[in-house]
């Protein structure tokens, strides 16, 4: 069969797919961002909710073959926080992140995700969640129950969760999350939540942590929808904590290639020579 010029042109450019593997199965190269839901800040003086993973790398894709983007939802805001769900796209897995610790009397423990959750403020020092390798932090720490009551910052994707220095100090911060420009614009995702303190909260970490809560009657901000922040740590007298936000997935492919087929409702737009395919909620694409 005869190669046109414009073959010729796209093949010389990198533009038409290849094999993959000596498999015969024709390929092409696609960028994703897979962040999960963000979990829920603790209640009572509790410490902030841990980030959603965070995954961003290349993916071959197969021509003709179907690819399911799950979005995962924030943990809620609870006695202590729950833990968001997973995002998935293909055969990446980003986990929900780890839910704060109750505070008060109850001594809840925080639970670990993609970042981990922050540490509550109780009788006595309360540590952070751990984060899941290459994909977020550990929540920071709670230096025990006096003056402040400071609680631990929620981890982020890109940092720890803040540790306050002692009984007197604000709540800690969450941990900022990371910046991705996969849709043409740079924006942070999978920030942690803050912690609560007395009269000096913790605020959220960029990219969608919400702020923690402080006395008397400051509520617990929570995460930001499809950034998959964490939730704030909630007051100590009522609750008053903060939910995650929900996760996203988004897939960037070159615009020569892309199939239009889709399910699920994806947002699409373009950057540059490539078609962008936002899932803020479940849906595929058929490469």
């Amino acid at each position: 069969m005869a190669i046109s010029t414009i073959d010729l042109t796209k093949a010389v450019s990198g533009i038409l797919p290849t094999t993959s593997g000596g498999t015969g199965v024709a390929v092409y190269t696609a960028t994703y961002l897979v962040v999960a839901g963000g979990g829920g800040g603790g209640a009572y003086g509790g410490g902030g909710g841990g980030a959603g993973g965070y995954q961003t790398s290349t993916i071959s894709l197969a021509i003709g073959t179907t690819y399911t983007a799950t979005v995962g939802g924030g943990g809620a805001s609870a006695n202590p926080g729950t833990q968001g769900t997973n995002s998935v796209f293909s055969t990446i897995t980003s986990t929900g992140g780890g839910g704060g610790a109750t505070g008060g009397g109850a001594q809840g423990v925080a639970t670990s995700g993609g970042s981990g959750g922050g540490g509550g403020s109780t009788v006595a020092t309360v540590t952070g969640a751990a984060g899941t390798s290459g994909q977020g932090f550990a929540g920071g720490n709670s230096p025990g129950s006096s003056g402040q009551y400071p609680s631990g910052g929620g981890g982020g994707s890109g940092a720890v969760g803040g540790s306050p220095a002692n009984t007197s100090s604000a709540g800690g911060n969450g941990g900022v999350g990371l910046a991705s420009s996969i849709t043409g614009t740079s924006t942070y995702y999978a920030g942690g939540g803050g912690g609560f303190a007395v009269t000096t909260r913790g605020t959220g970490g960029s990219g969608g942590g919400g702020n923690g809560a402080n006395e008397p009657a400051t509520n617990a901000t929570s995460g930001t929808a499809n950034t998959g922040g964490g939730g704030g740590g909630g007051k100590d007298i009522g609750g008053g904590s903060g939910a995650g936000g929900s996760g996203v997935v988004i897939i960037s492919v070159p615009t020569a290639n892309y199939t239009g087929t889709t399910t699920g409702s994806p947002t699409i737009t373009t950057s540059g020579s490539n078609t962008i395919l936002t899932y803020t909620s479940s849906g595929t694409y058929t490469a």
